[in-house]
């Protein structure tokens, strides 16, 4: 006890304004660096000299406790473990880190004076995982909802941040308590949302930003749940109803609650007595064009009502399901072309039999014009050209 009693009155270390200054002229200077760790994480202590006197060196507690001299161990603690020692360095690791090991540690050399730097260690107290209250029951839409989040045991103090989906959201400005007898502290954050059916199963978040955390690493959802009147389409069986044949129309109403009522009404007269209520459906046993008209759908689902139309335009029992408009305009087109292209075929096709017809036509009757008979006509026209030269040289 007397030695360490001895190593605690050792006068402090240099201020660190003149450490580096007085690094340079005295290589026995103990340098050490500052350290931050997390909660539970394990941290490592380094303290070294540019050159050896074969003097000890030795790390110290907060409370001046010697923990390593050289590689004795001083201090009964097993999360304290010797990591290095030489003759120019002593590191020390500690595993398990708790809020109550933050301070200054103390590097010696015990060289004539004694020599000292310290190392100061920065505990972070890592915040719980973010809780979000104050939404239980379904909203109306319209109405307002706030969110409180709440995350306990951070030091420094934790950063809250409000998502929806990816787009951050704008909240209150926390509020940091600190923790009685402790050195973290909660912080809580209010999120107010006036809602509309697009926010209908949205996922709310909210994260927690800390140096102890990696980004996400701890976040907490929230669905929300709204309720609006039902957005109504009425959806025919096909486009093309039939005289004659069986068909029906399908009211579709989009709300939450689901919708629990169907109201079918034919604008300006009574339904066709062929068609039959179906709850969403109004079905047609057979098709008449005295069935033609403006078909109204009307929906309730508790929370309001709303209400779709279709008109009904029967169609002869012959007709046949027609491309748009669109694909007319673009068939008459590649016809036109087709027509257009085949009739420039013929033109030409007979202009060129013509002109052929008329060539023979020449040559066949050059040989007959000047024969002076029948025979002498045949004989011409089957000697060619080269009968009609001679006859010319006969009568030069």
């Amino acid at each position: 006890m007397i030695f360490f009693s001895f190593f605690s009155s050792l006068p402090p270390s240099l201020p660190p304004s003149s450490l580096s200054c007085y690094l340079d002229d005295d290589p026995l200077q103990p340098v050490t660096s500052d350290e931050t760790v997390s909660v539970g994480g394990t941290v490592t202590l380094t303290c070294r000299v540019a050159e050896s006197d074969n003097s000890s060196l030795q790390w110290s507690n907060t409370a001046q406790q010697t923990l390593y001299f050289g590689e004795k161990r001083a201090l009964r603690d097993n999360r304290i473990q010797l990591h290095r020692s030489t003759s120019t360095e002593l590191s020390i690791t500690i595993a398990d880190v708790q809020l109550s090991d933050e301070g200054e540690y103390t590097c010696s050399i015990f060289t004539m004076p004694v020599r000292t730097a310290r190392a100061t260690v920065t505990v972070l107290g890592v915040p719980g995982k973010p809780q979000i209250s104050g939404f239980e029951n379904a909203v109306p839409e319209g109405g307002k909802v706030t969110l409180t989040c709440i995350s306990t045991g951070s030091k420094p103090p934790a950063r809250l941040i409000w998502y929806r989906g990816d787009q951050e959201l704008e909240g209150r400005l926390d509020v940091v308590e600190p923790v009685p007898d402790d050195p973290t502290y909660n912080v809580s954050s209010e999120l107010t949302l006036e809602v509309s059916r697009s926010d209908d199963n949205a996922l709310i978040t909210c994260a927690v930003d800390h140096p102890s955390l990696a980004p996400g690493d701890k976040r907490s959802e929230q669905a929300l749940r709204v309720l609006y009147s039902p957005e109504v389409v009425i959806s025919p069986e096909n486009n093309l109803p039939r005289e004659g044949e069986k068909f029906f129309l399908q009211c579709l109403g989009n709300g939450n609650p689901e919708p629990t009522t169907y109201m079918w009404e034919k604008k300006d007269g009574e339904l066709p007595p062929l068609a039959k209520v179906d709850g969403a459906f109004l079905r047609f046993e057979m098709l008449n064009k005295s069935d033609n008209g403006v078909y109204l759908c009307q929906v309730d689902n508790g929370i309001g009502n709303n209400q779709g139309e279709y008109t009904l335009l029967v169609q002869d029992p012959t007709a046949m399901l027609t491309s748009s408009g669109v694909d007319h305009a673009v068939i008459g087109g590649v016809v036109a072309v087709i027509v257009f292209i085949l009739l420039c075929l013929l033109i030409v096709l007979g202009r060129y039999l013509i002109r052929h017809k008329g060539t023979y036509l020449t040559h066949e009757a050059k040989g007959s014009d000047d024969a002076p008979d029948a025979d002498t006509a045949i004989i011409n026209a089957e000697g060619g050209h080269s009968g009609a030269e001679d006859k010319k040289e006969y009568f030069i």
